[in-house]
């Protein structure tokens, strides 16, 4: 696998990891899944955030659990897929992407949650043990 800071490795390389992280970290499943819910748009409640945190203040547990299982996955998923093709360096920085995605996505006028949820997800991708 290929030193993501090694100069065989293009910084174009480095920059579509972290895309890809970032895309997959902006989804705002906090706001799909309780408009799914039924529950309308959760940034209107609580702090405005669109984390599981926020989507517990709606009262529907079930809600703020998917939205919290879903926002750890994103983070989960995008070191996994990045680390199965370009190896655990660049996990990095397909993590980092998730985060920065979750934090200020892209779809939302760039405010979005806290991050914990996805941190953790990340954690999990890059060394399971850690994230416990």
């Amino acid at each position: 696998m290929p030193d993501p800071f090694s100069w065989d490795l293009a910084w174009h390389h480095v920059l579509a990891v972290l895309a890809f992280g970032y895309l997959l970290g902006s989804i705002p499943f906090g706001l799909i899944i309780t408009r799914l819910g039924g529950m309308g748009d959760v940034r209107e409640i609580g702090s405005g955030n669109i984390g599981a945190t926020n989507v517990l203040r709606t009262g529907n547990k079930k809600l703020a659990a998917a939205t919290l299982i879903c926002d750890a996955l994103k983070g989960t998923l995008a070191v996994l897929v990045i680390k199965c093709f370009f190896g655990a360096e660049m996990a990095l920085v397909a993590g980092f992407g998730a985060f920065l995605g979750h934090l200020f996505p892209v779809w939302l006028k760039f405010k979005g949650g806290k991050g914990v949820a996805t941190y953790i997800g990340i954690l999990l991708g890059l060394n399971w043990p850690f994230a416990l």
